[in-house]
Parts: structure tokens; C-alpha cells; sequence
């Protein structure tokens, strides 16, 4: 770690020396996982590339914090067999971890009960009525084949309001859709894009060994590898554009950055902030469209687990989320400690009105219902008050999708968690990111990724 921080340290004052000298053909504002993607994609395309971040360090909400021997993510981070995970593996990164087991419990009035979710499960839970259970079969034989985009017109809730008869099972699909999305928005959120989540959460997801950091680590060698110039400590302050055309960067210190492409992967109303006349561009009204999605995170590092078949609970009458996300010596998930701390997370996912306190206490309390006498096995705790999962999702009030590119200033586009065209968490930042990247090289040279 200590490595990578130097080499960035040391291609940022490069850096520094250059980018008043040089004119790039390719800016991007932000060093997240869609800036580092899409500066790999344009530096392979031979353009030269530079990566402007703000933190004095790469990866943005994908970092990773290390205490006690502990790694904690900044909420909840689970990699989907979607187009991120396709996107690492067609770029060779490793992504090392594991899939975690699918057994698991749900929480109705604060008592575990088993969720259908195999065989044997399905045959013994007393959740589910014997017609929730004849409903929910019928229901898992086809959905893993089922064409989700017929429904990318009505909400979630429209969807199991008119899909689902059985009242439990209503329940236990609200917090299967809540998980995998992470978005308690049932009644804004189109439910085809969350339906296609869904089923690839069935396909099993990864948790990575030692954080998502790692993948910010491999991002950022593989960038470096391609020839993109990475500068941190870096806040851009305007994008300059003249005859609805990009021209320059302006950095808080004064620096000029020439480029004749820009890629922005900062929220939208950052965004918004960054381009003169924004409110006479289309990211006046993504801006004014998006709504963030935010959870309050409770990660705990506990010497044992008091229950140790208690591994993952869904929230049923609360929107909750309980999940062990480290290995636990039968390798059920990640390594997330150096001595087999067992790494605990918390969400609630939360509404437009929060409460620091009375989430944390809230998530407190589910542990004691879960993980009896936890307290006495603390190591080492992290609380997120209120973590931004995205800055905008696919939901019925959306005039339209952004991006890739703003129509109003040639060569300016945008890219992240919120560019979605359907695609939910970060493979709407990778998916995104290669959007804005393939269509800046088509507008100018006719080639594709």
C-alpha cells in the first residue's frame, strides 16, 4: 500500500511539472472507478489521458480503511456478475475473493426466520405459507430466464402490488429488491433495472479480500501501465468551453489544463458547478432529476460470532441488512483482517429524512437480536451516518438518461454511479465510463472500444 501511495505521490508532482506544458486529448475530472476505467480505455485508444482528483488519494466511496488490522469498506460493497465484473476481467485485473453463502435468515418483529433460498430451506421455512411457497417457487423456476425489461415502466411497487398475491411474500421480495439494489425507493424505483439486479444477486456475488481497495489498486497499475498521468490533491474548479466547444480546466491553484476532451465523473450537481452556463445544458435538468440513495453503515470487527450460523439477515419489516462479509475458517466469504477478525456489516437504507443517532442505535440493536453479547467481542467499529450509495438510480420520475455526452459543448461528457442507462451501482460507473469513452472516439475518429 504503502508503494502505490509513493508512485502516486511521485506521477503527481510529474504531473504538476507537465500539465501546464502539455495539451491532453483526454481530462477526466474525478479518480474513482469510473474515472480510472475511463482513462484506461482512452489511453489504450493511444490518446493521451490525465486523471484530475480532488482526495489525496485514488478510489473515491471505493476505498478501503484499515484499523486494527481490520479492512473496512465505506459501506456496503458487493461485485455483481454484471458489467464491472466483465468490464475487470476483460481488463485482466485478478479480483481476488469469494462468494459468500446463500443461507439466510429474515427478521420479522425482531425473531430469525429461515429464508427460502435452497432446498432444504424452502421445505422447512415457516416465513412463508404453503401457497407463499407454492407463489415463490412458481415464481423462481422462471425468473431466472424472465425478459425483466417488460416491466421498465412501473415501479416496484406496482410490481409486486400486481405481480405477488401472498402478504409474506410481498414482505421478502421488498427486501430482496431492497438488497440487491440497496434503494428504499419501492414506490420511484423501475423495477425492471432492479428485477435484472436481482437476478444476477441469484448468480452469487464477490466480496473482495481486503476491501475494495484492492480493485482501486489494481485500476490505478494498470492506468499508470497505459501511460495516463494521475494528479491527487487536484480540485478542479471550471471547465472552460467556448463556441460550444470543451477547451481547458481550471484548478483551485490557478493551473490551466488544455484538453480537448473532458470526461466528468463528479455527482451531477458538482457537475452542474463545474461548467459555466450549465442551467443553458442538458445537466440542468439531470441535475434537478437525480435523487441520491444514502444508507447509514455499521461495520463492527468481532474476535468470535456469540451465533455463528447467524451470517446474513434480511430486514422483512424494517429496512435492514446483517451480513459477515470475512471468512469465518469453512472460507465463506473474504479476507477482511489479518489475524481472522470476523467483520461484521450494518446498513439501514435510508429515506430522504435521516437521524444519525437513532440509526445507529437502530443498527445496534439488530445486533443484539443477531449476534447476542457482541460487545463483548468488539475490536474495532466504523459508523457511516449517512453513506452516499449513488447520486441517481433509473426511476420513474427521470425526464431522461444522462450522458454520455453533454449535446450542448462538443467534447465534455460525463460518467459515474448516476450515468445509468438501466445499469444499477458500479456497473453504472464502469458501464458509463466506457460509454463516455466510446463515444468521444466515434465523434472524432470513427473507432469503437
Amino acid at each position: 500500500m504503502s508503494h502505490n501511495h509513493s508512485l502516486i505521490r511521485y506521477i503527481s508532482k510529474q504531473s504538476k511539472r507537465m500539465m501546464t506544458m502539455t495539451k491532453y486529448e483526454v481530462a477526466i475530472v474525478g479518480g474513482g472507478i469510473a474515472g480510472l476505467t475511463a482513462a484506461i480505455y482512452a489511453a489504450k485508444a493511444g490518446k493521451r489521458t490525465i486523471v484530475l482528483e480532488q482526495q489525496k488519494q485514488l478510489g473515491g466511496r471505493a476505498i478501503t480503511n484499515k484499523k486494527q488490522g481490520v479492512y473496512f469498506n465505506l459501506g456496503g460493497h458487493a461485485l455483481y456478475k454484471g458489467e464491472a465484473h466483465e468490464t475487470f476481467r476483460e481488463l485482466g485485473l485478478r479480483i481476488e475473493g469469494s462468494t459468500p453463502s446463500v443461507d439466510a435468515y429474515g427478521m420479522w418483529k425482531n425473531q430469525l426466520l429461515t429464508l427460502p433460498m435452497n432446498v432444504s430451506s424452502f421445505i422447512q421455512t415457516p416465513t412463508l405459507s404453503r401457497g407463499g411457497k407454492l407463489e415463490f417457487a412458481k415464481w423462481f423456476i422462471k425468473f431466472g430466464k424472465m425478459d425483466t425489461s417488460i416491466w421498465n415502466q412501473i415501479s416496484i411497487r406496482d410490481w409486486i402490488e400486481s405481480q405477488l398475491h401472498d402478504p409474506m411474500l410481498r414482505n421478502v421480495f421488498y427486501a430482496l429488491l431492497r438488497t440487491s439494489t440497496y434503494v428504499l425507493a419501492p414506490e420511484l424505483h423501475v423495477a425492471g433495472p432492479a428485477l435484472k439486479q436481482l437476478q444476477r444477486s441469484l448468480k452469487g456475488v464477490l466480496y473482495l479480500d481486503k476491501g475494495w481497495g484492492t480493485l482501486v489498486e489494481e485500476l490505478h497499475e494498470l492506468a499508470v501501465q497505459q501511460g495516463v498521468e494521475l494528479v491527487t490533491g487536484c480540485k478542479v474548479v471550471a471547465v472552460e468551453h467556448q463556441d460550444q466547444k470543451v477547451h481547458s480546466i481550471i484548478c483551485a491553484d490557478g493551473t490551466k489544463i488544455e484538453a480537448s476532451n473532458v470526461i466528468l465523473t463528479t455527482p451531477p450537481s458538482i457537475s452542474y458547478k463545474l461548467v459555466p452556463h450549465a442551467d443553458q445544458t442538458a445537466l440542468d435538468t439531470w441535475k434537478k432529476q437525480a435523487i441520491a440513495v444514502t444508507i447509514a453503515c455499521l461495520d463492527v470487527g468481532l474476535r468470535r460470532l456469540p451465533k455463528p450460523k447467524h451470517q446474513f439477515i434480511y430486514g422483512l419489516d424494517q429496512p435492514i441488512l446483517f451480513t459477515n462479509q470475512s471468512r469465518d475458517g469453512k472460507p465463506r466469504a473474504a479476507i477482511l483482517s489479518d489475524d481472522g477478525t470476523q467483520v461484521i456489516s450494518l446498513f439501514k437504507y435510508q429515506g430522504p429524512q435521516t437521524d444519525a443517532e437513532q440509526d445507529e442505535e437502530q443498527l445496534e440493536q439488530v445486533l443484539d437480536v443477531v449476534q447476542p453479547g457482541w460487545r463483548n467481542e468488539l475490536v474495532t467499529r466504523q459508523y457511516l451516518p449517512k453513506m452516499t450509495v449513488v447520486h441517481d438510480f433509473p426511476h420513474i420520475k427521470r425526464i431522461e438518461d444522462p450522458g454520455p455526452a453533454i449535446p450542448e459543448i462538443e467534447g465534455l461528457y460525463v460518467a459515474g454511479d448516476w450515468v445509468s442507462y438501466g445499469e444499477l451501482l458500479v456497473d453504472a460507473s464502469v458501464a458509463s465510463a466506457k460509454r463516455a469513452v466510446s463515444h468521444l472516439l466515434n465523434s472524432r475518429e470513427d473507432i469503437k472500444l
